[in-house]
């Protein structure tokens, strides 16, 4: 009797614990229940840098840009000799020899070749000596101004490397030596003449003429003169 008692409180025990478990238990919708989310600092908007202008190419870098820009430079020096203010082109020229029939011509005559087309500004027309190899040759030019001289400019188209010495004339006819050796002139790549330039102190005297000799065999060939200047005041 008393074991059929203990063991009815057993079961009785049991059923409650059992019961109690049940309770506590979480239920389906609570554990579907998500966590709260934590809350979240907002990210800044970084705006992207506008677009810089596109890369352009560097000027001056090619062989076409170095050539354009070395024939700059010649038509820059011509044009400072061709207005340089106290500049002035010969008004008459001898020679001492002309090439072919020209030189059975008189200084002024306008056939090809001949003496007067050094006179005057550089125009493409030249004259040309009767030699090409052997010994010297030389052209006097005259100048309407008489001045106290301080430049020669020479416009070759030919022989530049020929000249050899510059002689001034002044208005009694006595020659000055002025400049001789061997030319420093290289021929033109970039234009058309060839200059060649000496320059020297103020002469005391004034200058009526000048003379250029050219050494024949420093460069074989027909030597070409287009124009002669004297600068002075």
């Amino acid at each position: 009797m008393n074991k059929g008692l203990v063991a009815v409180s057993l079961l009785s025990l049991v059923a409650i614990s059992a019961c109690k478990k049940h309770d506590d238990a979480p239920t389906v919708d609570d554990a579907a229940q998500p966590a709260a989310a934590a809350p979240t600092t907002p990210v800044p908007t970084v705006q992207a840098a506008p677009p810089g202008p596109p890369p352009t190419e560097s000027a001056g870098t090619g062989p076409a840009d170095a050539d354009a820009q070395a024939k700059l430079a010649y038509a820059e020096m011509e044009d400072r000799y061709v207005n340089d203010a106290h500049g002035q082109w010969a008004a008459s020229a001898k020679a001492s020899s002309s090439f072919g029939d020209a030189d059975k011509l008189p200084p002024e005559s306008t056939e090809p070749n001949t003496p007067v087309h050094a006179a005057g500004a550089p125009d493409g027309t030249t004259w040309l000596n009767n030699h090409q190899d052997m010994g010297f040759d030389w052209i006097e030019a005259k100048f309407a101004k008489p001045v106290n001289a301080t430049t020669v400019r020479v416009a070759f188209e030919k022989g530049v490397k020929t000249a050899h010495q510059i002689d001034l004339i002044d208005t009694t006819g006595a020659s000055h030596t002025v400049w001789t050796g061997l030319s420093d002139a290289q021929d033109e790549t970039r234009g058309p003449r060839s200059w060649f330039v000496r320059s020297f102190d103020t002469t005391p005297y004034k200058v009526a003429a000048v003379k250029v000799t050219l050494a024949n065999a420093v460069e074989p060939g027909y030597k070409a003169i287009d124009a002669i200047q004297l600068v002075g005041q």
